[in-house]
């Protein structure tokens, strides 16, 4: 009688690939970062189940971020942002929610806690969402966003970036991470970026310019492939 063979063991990322709670170049961590041992809270039926997908609400009318209702279009370059949801085998991860958001090409956030002083876009929110295709893909049309200051230590300016936030079947199973753009000279004084210890795990953050994605005289396309967990993991916030 053949026996089921040993389940595969888990591959821990290594010390210094994911940032860690406390980096006190980053200011605002040496006042969130736990102090204390962390205490196990039991889960309920709200950590365990998660939002309804179904529907229409999550479709062409939010990955495309340049014009929102139909209405005017968003100014800035027109970016394409795509790739895969993968897990830590390199297989993909279909119909899982992502999201995103982003300042505009100003630097400034549609928030009402963003006091840069930057013009806002009528035609630009700056969130998208999708569910993941049955490859695991998704893909926005977007606006490359700026650097905005941001008053870390002085003179202190974030690199261009965009916020994922991806989704599983439960609460409880949220990852949020940030993706960079190559070549941003931003990123050598970044303490968000560079909380990452390991360099070449920090390198996973930066998305890859992709000639095929681009369209001719419409918009620059960004690959991102986004690694949930084990040794190639993307670094995910804290």
């Amino acid at each position: 009688m053949s026996r089921t063979p040993p389940p595969i063991a888990f591959s821990r990322p290594r010390a210094g690939e994911q940032p860690p709670y406390l980096h006190e170049p980053y200011g605002s961590t040496i006042k969130r970062a736990p102090r204390r041992p962390p205490v196990p809270l039991p889960h309920t039926l709200s950590e365990v189940t998660g939002p309804n997908f179904a529907g229409d609400w999550a479709g062409v009318h939010t990955t495309d971020l340049t014009r929102p209702g139909g209405k005017g279009e968003a100014q800035g370059q027109r970016i394409i942002v795509a790739g895969q949801l993968l897990d830590e085998d390199g297989k993909p991860i279909p119909r899982s929610l992502v999201e995103l958001w982003q300042c505009n090409a100003a630097g400034r956030y549609l928030h009402d806690g963003d006091v840069h002083d930057a013009p806002l876009d009528p035609n630009f929110t700056g969130y998208g969402r999708l569910m993941t295709n049955d490859q695991g893909e998704y893909r926005f049309l977007t606006i490359k966003p700026g650097a905005y200051p941001w008053r870390n230590t002085h003179n202190a300016w974030r690199p261009a970036h965009i916020h994922f936030s991806l989704f599983g079947n439960a609460f409880a199973t949220r990852l949020i991470t940030q993706m960079y753009f190559p070549g941003d000279p931003l990123l050598a004084t970044d303490p968000i970026y560079n909380s990452v210890p390991d360099q070449s795990a920090r390198r996973r953050l930066i998305s890859d310019y992709d000639a095929a994605l681009s369209e001719a005289e419409y918009a620059l396309g960004y690959r991102f492939d986004i690694v949930l967990r084990g040794r190639t993991a993307t670094p995910m916030e804290q």
